[in-house]
């Protein structure tokens, strides 16, 4: 039986790569890990017996997809925004922020 996750991170990162349907050794290959070690690796972050360094969670995010943001976010509400945001261009995600100015502009009266 696999092992739950026990922080914040190893729970998103457990999601994002089951999202991306990758075991946790072809993910730790992929970041670079030794294939010998790469399984193991990756399960101890998922568990929370290790934390990785950022710039390995940066290497996580990027073959996984999503927002490096998105394995710190304690909000599930606002991780599942990132993970959305992530999806967008640049001319979209202008337009998001713009919409939002308009929002809390109404919202303060202003």
């Amino acid at each position: 039986m696999a092992k739950q996750p026990q922080s914040l991170f190893g729970s998103r990162m457990r999601a994002a790569r089951e999202r991306a349907k990758l075991p946790q050794d072809r993910l730790g290959v992929l970041i670079g890990l030794d294939e010998e070690c790469s399984s193991a690796r990756i399960s101890r972050y998922e568990t929370g017996i290790h934390q990785p360094p950022f710039e390995v969670a940066e290497k996580l995010a990027g073959v996984l997809g999503v927002p490096v943001t998105y394995f710190y976010c304690p909000d599930d509400q606002i991780a599942e925004l990132l993970l959305n945001l992530a999806d967008f261009s640049e001319t979209e995600l202008a337009s998001i922020q713009n919409s939002i100015r308009r929002i809390r502009k109404k919202r303060s009266g202003v």
